[in-house]
């Protein structure tokens, strides 16, 4: 069952292997690198109240959703892929990059998907203007793809140089997935803050499935179909799965989310080590 189509009640199958579509329709086997006892969780108050006492930086956050065209080649593919991962040694400001093949189908046909975090917004500004990422969008994205979403926001990480930067052996794998939500405009300001805050809560206290979380009210002017944006680095495809069937999340979604959205969209892709060559 696709990620999306689940978001309130997340089902899914073992093994670890999933069925993926790449852009040209042909099929893939999905595997996950580490697993992880599938043993049940669940947030305790000292854990909440633990991770709340951590010193945080502030940071910006950077998701690009894209639409491949269908004849993509896996030669294509691969090429645009590394262009936009080495993309970080062509240009200042980008802190952290992940970029991967969405791993479902999903209902808004986004097939692609690209993280990247800056320290601050006048980084991201000039990343947007940078003749350098303009001319692989314009060269290696733009002539294979025949749609892009952006959305930004600002969140905080842990004050600490792995985890602002994401580097370390626990950064190096996993499966990184992105939660796009439309709070309804009846809901109040409450109402979203509660639902953004428990979603950090629950996040942030469960170390053994999740790495890092980040969550926040998107600002890009230029794509408003969502107004808050999520994304969770997990161990594992695995780990995901552990998460998104537990009964905390399951019951987050239902009280915090589902009363006060008019649309959500959630996407996972794996993260392996791409772009070893600069492109």
């Amino acid at each position: 069952m696709m990620i999306h189509q689940a978001l309130a009640l997340p089902r899914f199958t073992f093994p670890v292997f999933t069925k993926g579509f790449r852009s040209n329709g042909a099929l893939f086997l999905h595997q996950s690198r580490t697993k992880i006892p599938r043993v049940p969780f669940c947030a305790t108050d000292d854990q909440i109240a633990s991770s709340q006492l951590k010193k945080t930086r502030q940071v910006v956050e950077h998701v690009c959703l894209l639409k491949a065209k269908e004849n993509l080649s896996e030669e294509e593919e691969k090429n645009m892929l590394d262009y936009l991962y080495t993309s970080q040694y062509q240009m200042r400001g980008i802190v952290a990059i992940s970029v991967g093949c969405i791993g479902d189908r999903n209902g808004e046909d986004y097939t692609h998907a690209l993280y990247m975090r800056f320290q601050k917004k006048e980084d991201l500004d000039k990343f947007y203007e940078n003749p350098s990422f303009l001319k692989v969008l314009s060269e290696r994205v733009t002539p294979f793809c025949h749609g892009l979403m952006n959305v930004d926001y600002e969140s905080e990480v842990e004050d600490d140089i792995l985890s602002i930067f994401r580097k370390g052996e626990e950064y190096n794998y996993g499966e990184e997935f992105v939660l796009l939500v439309a709070f309804a405009k009846n809901a109040s300001v409450k109402n979203i803050e509660d639902a953004m805050d428990y979603f950090a809560q629950l996040t942030s206290s469960l170390p053994s499935v999740i790495v890092q979380s980040t969550q926040g009210s998107n600002f890009n002017d230029s794509s408003k179909e969502f107004t808050h944006a999520a994304v969770v680095r997990f161990r594992s495809f695995e780990a995901m799965e552990i998460f998104l069937e537990g009964r905390e999340y399951k019951d987050m979604w239902r009280s915090q989310f589902e009363p006060f959205i008019e649309k959500a969209l959630a996407l996972h892709f794996s993260v392996d080590p791409v772009g070893t060559d600069i492109m």
